[in-house]
């Protein structure tokens, strides 16, 4: 399956899937369990959150291998106790054998979602979300040019009804700036933040607010020299304390200044449909440069040098499509179970991990 391409509509999700209960399942990877987020709110589901603890025994065989047997589904204290859900949506190479785990227990019964590459093939879960650019396909793999994220067109329409003060009262044109940092694939040079300090204070001379956030990934030296800018030209840093204005600055920018360590970033960028400039960093993922490849195609984004650009593009926003797609199969999962349908009956399934499904 694939998406009908940058800018489709928000989808038609049935209301009755809001009545599914559902797990996120997740080792706490902020990317990762952002993209199970967006995808439970364009559902409606209230979901619980378990997240794998760190250093837990057997992650290291993961996706393959199996999990630490304290974390049996019922078992008590466990990762994986209680009620086994209707829905488990997952992400992350540690999350793998949890939902298999779950998908056997329940045999069959629980509807599993991955989002992104399983590494242990398309017939891991029975809905599979990944990126166009990766090579994973099946009949129940979807694929969009975006990734799915909660910064949802009703959260940006609400952030600019009510604006951020700290950020309303700065001078148009506002810039977001959205800072990544060092990953497994890539790390920031001293060149780098000259030349990004550089091209942005190019942009701060020129009249404009700049309102900067960064992550924890983002190198001390590089913090500093951004906070340094803001101290000299003015502006918005986001130094953690205090709500964090991330979705109020997408809502209010007139351009987005992303970095290219974090294909996440980018995509929740995009669904702004303000013009995107992206700041190229060495040894980016060469699948990334695949999907900015496919926004610049779309006319949302160019590469950042210091000045603004004129580009003109309707919001892109995978989430609502890949949510809908993923209705459809949950809605063809469960009408399997039912009297007639092709899998055996709920009398035949064990009670302990039937239990409170469906």
């Amino acid at each position: 399956m694939s998406g009908s391409g940058p800018g489709a509509g928000d989808g038609v999700v049935p209301p009755e899937i809001g009545r599914a209960r559902a797990w996120i399942v997740t080792d706490g990877k902020a990317g990762d369990e952002n993209q199970c987020i967006g995808i439970a709110q364009a559902l409606g589901l209230a979901v619980e959150t378990r997240r794998i603890p760190r250093g837990r025994p057997l992650t290291w065989t993961a996706p393959w291998g199996p999990i630490d047997p304290r974390d049996a589904p019922g078992r008590s204290g466990g990762l994986l106790e209680g009620p086994l859900p209707d829905i488990l949506i997952a992400s992350g190479r540690r999350a793998v054998p949890y939902l298999r785990a779950v998908r056997r227990a329940s045999t069959g019964r629980t509807f599993t979602a991955f989002l992104k590459d399983p590494r242990t093939g398309h017939d891991t879960a029975d809905f599979i979300w990944v990126p166009d650019y990766d090579d994973l396909r099946g009949a129940n793999v979807f694929t969009t040019l975006t990734a799915p994220h909660p910064v949802s067109r009703a959260r940006l329409d609400a952030a600019r009804t009510r604006p951020d003060p700290r950020l309303s009262a700065l001078p148009w044109p506002r810039i977001a700036v959205l800072i990544g940092g060092d990953s497994r694939h890539l790390s920031y040079r001293k060149a780098d933040t000259r030349r990004l300090v550089r091209d942005l204070t190019k942009l701060a001379d020129g009249g404009c607010s700049l309102m900067m956030t960064v992550s924890r990934r983002t190198p001390p030296d590089l913090s500093a020299a951004l906070a340094d800018l803001i101290r000299r030209k003015g502006g918005f840093l986001w130094d953690g304390t205090g709500e964090n204005p991330y979705v109020g600055m997408l809502a209010l920018a007139d351009h987005v200044v992303v970095t290219s360590d974090s294909a996440n970033m980018v995509g929740e960028a995009a669904s702004t449909g303000v013009p995107l400039l992206l700041f190229d960093l060495p040894r980016t993922y060469i699948r990334h440069r695949r999907m900015f490849a496919g926004l610049a195609m779309a006319g949302a984004l160019k590469p950042f040098i210091g000045r603004l650009e004129a580009l003109r593009y309707a919001p892109i926003d995978a989430t609502p499509e890949i949510a809908e797609a993923m209705a459809k199969a949950y809605a063809a999962h469960r009408r399997r179970f039912e009297p007639g349908g092709s899998t055996a009956s709920p009398a035949t399934q064990p009670k302990a991990s039937a239990k409170g499904l469906f």
